[in-house]
């Protein structure tokens, strides 16, 4: 949760010096992203175990968009490379562990 909430960080201090145009498409997309991955982060941590599963999938699901959407930010040059290579590492390391709460979730709910 922590990684996300600084990548977040990262993000709205950028969005900020997009221009009008990507502000208002894209980054309130990403925006919005981001925002439904971490609420979903966080009610994953409270939800009973048998939920659980559900809830990470969804935001595995938001998470994934976030960064395709993130990619067309970069590839239509509305973001600097440098700024783009920063989020895709941040990013990155949160799917890691993303990925790896599911597959240990999915794993449990299988017996």
């Amino acid at each position: 949760m922590q990684h996300l909430v600084s990548c977040y960080k990262t993000w709205f201090n950028l969005k900020q010096h997009l221009t009008k145009s990507a502000r208002y498409t894209l980054g309130e997309e990403i925006d919005g992203l981001f925002i439904a991955v971490l609420k979903l982060i966080f009610l994953a941590r409270y939800t009973p175990q048998e939920q659980k599963l559900l809830i990470l999938q969804k935001a595995n699901t938001n998470f994934d968009l976030l960064k395709f959407f993130l990619m067309i930010l970069w590839e239509t040059k509305s973001i600097e490379t440098k700024h783009y290579a920063l989020l895709s590492e941040q990013l990155a390391t949160i799917g890691r562990m993303l990925g790896g709460w599911l597959k240990k979730t999915a794993t449990e709910a299988a017996h």
